[in-house]
């Protein structure tokens, strides 16, 4: 009985000690830390609002954009106040040495270029954050992965972006152009002008490049998978915009269940694409001219070069990238042309301009790869589009271990953020144009408009930079020649202007445009 009670007491003493840590690790979490922090940014000179238990300033973020987004606003490309409305108030009122509260998190605002093109270079410093545990259903891939597993696939997918792989791909990206063009021109009468919505040809354009160039397919085998990615994403984005409280993926809430089917619904989409192209490559007749191709080929080489295949990806790595491919690939094209498309419809002259330049170098010619690479004003226009509409709002990083940046010293687990948005829009940088459409800035190229900092990363910067910018400009040019070879627009009456954040800025009521046969 003594023995018993002993044991019992020996229990009890047990789950009142783990009921401790667990509370103690709670109320670090979310009081004790958090006050901790917010006590050394502030000594350093950092500025912003106080603490909040739990959900720091996540209420008033979420809630500015929810406001800002309620209604449009004037037709203007000073987008700022629409896109991060809650980093400017901070700015206002604190300065740019400020810093929010993401939940018990405190996220450092970085605006010096110098401090920025250190984050971006010491990457194993300065990483993905991976505090949204609904990330992993989204994607991963490349692009989230950190030090040797980054490296590892960054080698692997290189060769898929080679310059001379892309020529390949030209021949997919003007077939794709084509097919939406022709439609254009069907809608559009001989004498008469047609308004086109341009935003949902757009993203079924690059929808269709990816499709073909990745995969060797057409838009309609790939559509379903797209439509659950973009599902998928603003998913994502709901979660991002809420406190991110650990395991809470785990329960079976509403969006947690569905983002789980749209993962496994997409993963088996894919690896059936990937296991019908291992067959095919087995056999001998596989074209391995595409990007899942080029990937299963280089993979394959790197684990029979080392006699290993941990030196490679296995068959659910390979899937991510895919998704990665599906993902980035459409998203960030899509919405570089309809901004594009956006502002040469406003600014009539740079039309004009860009339509001369292409028909002096190729006349009613198919676009060829030399002559793409040699586009200076056409360059020029989608580099300013690029500045005013950036795909990503900002780049975040967290840091790793306590490290000094410039003056500050910055604890392990404080989040960094370089707000592409506002420091593309910042006078200081570029003037007092700086919310003006003028390619003319970029006309000596990027590091000439920059003066040598690094203030201008629509594709990041550094050793991270998007391995597929080079695809994402190449198609981009393609696309914009052909339109201009075919077309002159303007803006339609019924467009409302209303840049959204979701994972990229997207027109959050279409682009309507008036078109005119040349």
């Amino acid at each position: 009985m003594e023995k018993i009670q002993i044991l019992v007491t020996a229990c009890c003493c047990a789950i009142t000690i783990t009921l401790f840590v667990c509370l103690w690790k709670v109320l670090n979490w979310v009081w004790f830390r958090p006050k901790k922090l917010e006590k050394l940014l502030r000594k350093q000179g950092l500025k912003g609002n106080s603490y909040r238990l739990l959900y720091g300033d996540m209420k008033d973020l979420s809630g500015m954009i929810k406001e800002a987004n309620s209604k449009p606003m004037n037709l203007s490309d000073d987008i700022t106040s629409r896109l991060v409305p809650f980093f400017l108030e901070t700015i206002k009122k604190y300065g740019k040495k400020s810093f929010i509260w993401l939940g018990p998190k405190p996220q450092v605002l970085i605006m010096d270029p110098e401090l920025i093109k250190e984050v971006f270079s010491k990457n194993y410093l300065y990483q993905k954050p991976h505090g949204n545990q609904f990330a992993e259903l989204l994607v991963k891939g490349v692009s989230t992965y950190e030090e040797d597993k980054w490296a590892k696939h960054r080698k692997i997918t290189n060769p898929a972006f080679h310059l001379e792989k892309l020529k390949h791909m030209l021949p997919a990206f003007h077939l794709s152009c084509s097919e939406m063009l022709s439609k254009w021109e069907d809608a559009v009468t001989v004498e008469g002008s047609c308004e086109i919505d341009v935003w949902p040809h757009l993203q079924q354009l690059t929808c269709d490049v990816i499709s073909r160039t990745a995969f060797g397919s057409s838009y309609e085998k790939g559509r379903k998978i797209f439509e659950l990615q973009r599902e998928q994403a603003k998913h994502y984005i709901d979660a991002a915009r809420s406190v991110n409280i650990p395991g809470w993926r785990f329960l079976p809430t509403k969006r947690s269940r569905r983002m789980k089917e749209i993962k496994n619904e997409v993963r088996t989409s894919i690896k059936g694409i990937i296991d019908k192209r291992m067959k095919a490559m087995k056999a001998g007749d596989a074209d391995n001219e595409d990007l899942l191709g080029i990937l299963l080929e280089s993979n394959f080489k790197e684990i029979e070069q080392h006699g290993n295949k941990n030196f490679g990806m296995s068959i659910e790595e390979v899937i991510e990238e895919c998704k990665l491919f599906y993902l980035a690939g459409q998203e960030t094209t899509s919405v570089l042309l309809v901004w594009t498309l956006v502002l040469l419809s406003r600014y009539q002259d740079w039309q004009t301009q860009a339509r001369e330049e292409v028909l002096q170098v190729f006349g009613s010619r198919k676009p060829d790869f030399d002559g793409l690479n040699h586009l200076k004003v056409v360059t020029m226009i989608l580099y300013e589009s690029l500045r005013l509409y950036s795909p990503l709002i900002t780049h975040n990083r967290e840091v790793t271990e306590d490290i000094v940046l410039g003056e500050l010293s910055l604890p392990a687990g404080v989040l960094v953020s370089l707000p592409d948005s506002l420091l593309h829009h910042d006078k200081d940088i570029w003037g007092e144009d700086a919310n003006k459409f003028n390619p003319e800035r970029f006309r000596e190229g990027i590091a000439s408009a920059t003066k040598g900092q690094v203030t201008y990363f629509p594709f990041s910067w550094g050793p991270r930079i998007c391995i597929g910018q080079n695809f994402a400009m190449l198609e981009a040019r393609m696309a914009v020649s052909m339109i201009l070879q075919s077309f002159s627009f303007e803006l339609s009456p019924s467009y409302t202007h209303a840049p959204q954040p979701i994972l990229t800025i997207q027109p959050q009521y279409g682009a309507p445009l008036i078109f005119h046969k040349l």
